[in-house]
């Protein structure tokens, strides 16, 4: 199971990568592969904020819908939009073409509350 050491982790399976107090966020390499083929990523395109443990939207997969869950609360600044036509990145490549969405950080210390690689991986049993 890939789990990149310079991400920080949700114990329900979102990862953040922060660059210059954007963050890139997306699923993990386990969540993708527990809910198998994704089929459709639905973010309202009025969504303009989101909040710390509070949902975002949900992913679908061909048995199941889950919800999104937002790492660290910030302003939207861009939603990708090739998940629309091709939500199966997030199967492919669930840390770089697959990311969901970018964010400005609202409270960087609300990173601290997140996941390291090691304890990431070890709740999966890794």
């Amino acid at each position: 199971m890939n789990i990149p050491e310079q991400l920080k982790y949700t114990k329900e399976h979102e990862w953040i990568k922060v660059e210059d107090n954007i963050g890139i966020i997306g699923i993990t390499d386990y969540a993708q592969s527990e809910l198998g083929d994704i089929v459709y990523v639905d973010i309202s395109s009025e969504l303009t904020e989101i909040v710390k443990g509070k949902s975002f939207g949900t992913i679908e997969a061909v048995k199941t819908v889950s919800e999104l869950y937002a790492p660290c609360s910030g302003k939207v600044i861009e939603v990708n939009s090739k998940l629309n036509d091709e939500p199966q990145l997030i199967n492919t490549d669930p840390y770089g073409e697959g990311w969901i969405i970018k964010i400005q950080l609202k409270d960087n210390s609300e990173l601290n509350d997140l996941l390291d690689a090691k304890s990431y991986g070890e709740q999966i049993g890794q």
